[in-house]
Formats: structure tokens, C-alpha cells, sequence
């Protein structure tokens, strides 16, 4: 009888912190649209621009590297692009793991 009461109170539990949860995600979603970090191959020749939302916003290309063939062109837009989401990732890990920790800190201190 009293396991399930207990059954009862982890659910009671759950659902007052369900809120805060949903408080915390906001919060981050918030945080990672003002997030945008700059992608660059080729010594710095092709920089991308881009957000957390993996949207490109910039792309700028050297002009020395306008006389390469069309395929080196290519391979160094793809590894800028490549660079700035490895970039986003580790933002979005460093975020996620700020409010999981400031959220842990939070509960254990009341």
C-alpha cells in the first residue's frame, strides 16, 4: 500500500518539475537563436557564417581563391560548412550542460 503512495509522489514530483523543464528548454532555445559561429577552411580563404538553427548567414570567399578549380572551391565550402556545425555542437553541448547543472544546483539548494 505504501509503494504505491510512494509511486504517487515520484508522479506528484515529476509534474511540479515538468514546468520548470519546460522554463529551462525556453530558456535554451532562446540562447541558441542568438548563437552563430563562423565556420572557415583554407587557411581562413572560405568563411560561412552560420546560427544554431543551421541556417548559413554569411558566406565570404578570397578572392585568390576564385582562380582555384571549380572542385577545390567546393571542397572548401563543404569543410566550412562542416567547421561551423562542429562549432554549433560544442555551443549546444556547453548550453545544454549550463542548464542542466544550473537546474541540478537550483532544486538542490530549496
Amino acid at each position: 500500500m505504501f509503494d504505491k503512495l510512494g509511486g504517487l509522489g515520484n508522479l506528484a514530483s515529476l509534474m511540479k518539475n515538468a514546468g520548470k523543464i519546460q522554463d529551462m528548454m525556453k530558456e535554451a532555445q532562446e540562447k541558441l537563436a542568438k548563437i552563430e559561429v563562423v565556420g572557415e577552411s583554407g587557411a581562413g580563404a572560405v568563411k560561412i557564417r552560420m546560427n544554431a538553427q543551421n541556417y548559413a548567414k554569411e558566406v565570404v570567399i578570397d578572392d585568390d581563391i576564385l582562380k582555384e578549380e571549380k572542385i577545390i572551391l567546393q571542397d572548401l565550402i563543404a569543410a566550412a560548412i562542416n567547421d561551423a556545425a562542429q562549432k554549433i555542437e560544442k555551443e549546444k553541448e556547453k548550453l545544454v550542460g549550463a542548464n542542466m547543472l544550473g537546474g541540478m544546483l537550483s532544486s538542490d539548494e530549496k
